[in-house]
């Protein structure tokens, strides 16, 4: 291996361990505990090499935002393959999402609460949340109902989701009830 290799690959370390080190003391402590600062006193590196990685928060975010919306992504999927037929896999879906905000919510305010500076719907929109919305019409796609573009109907469901996740978490909607909305959601909201 080079000096340019092992230096590269030293850089990708450094830049998973931040993102990782963020993730955590967001999730114990909420985005507001996240400063440069504190993730540069718990990785052992200074401020300096911190900012040849991320210019700010901001992108720290971005990073765990796509991070998560690759995890997202193969969640859904995983979930959706293991069920039969259209509305089995639309109720694992839906259920893989909304276990995926509850479980991992620092990283799901990441991708949809918090300025990361990342594109969403158009042309500059990163890879890894496309990938993510893919993950999402794959499987809704198939219950649009006739004379419904897919995309628009998957758009709908996502924000019926959201809604779901971020009400229940913010203590709006009781959680014992989550399980109940979930199968109003894909009994009413999709044809099948």
């Amino acid at each position: 291996m080079s000096v340019q290799e092992r230096k590269e690959r030293e850089r990708a370390d450094r830049e998973r361990l931040i993102v990782a080190t963020a993730r955590e003391l967001a999730e114990q402590q909420g985005w507001d505990a996240v400063t440069t600062r504190r993730l540069a006193e718990r990785i052992e590196y200074s401020q300096p090499v911190l900012y040849s990685h991320f210019r700010g928060k901001r992108e720290i975010i971005g990073a765990v935002a796509l991070e998560g919306a690759a995890e997202m992504a193969a969640a859904l999927r995983a979930a959706a393959s293991a069920a039969d037929g259209p509305c089995a896999r639309v109720t694992a879906l839906a259920r893989a999402y909304l276990d995926f905000a509850a479980r991992s919510p620092a990283v799901y305010d990441a991708m949809f609460q918090l300025d990361g500076g990342l594109a969403f719907a158009n042309e500059d929109t990163p890879e890894p949340l496309k990938d993510a919305f893919a993950a999402l019409l794959e499987s809704l796609g198939e219950v649009a109902g006739d004379g419904v573009h897919p995309a628009l109907f998957t758009e709908v469901f996502w924000a019926a989701l959201h809604g779901l996740a971020t009400l229940t978490r913010a203590g709006r909607l009781p959680p014992e009830d989550i399980e109940r909305r979930t199968e109003l959601l894909v009994d009413r909201l999709a044809v099948l």
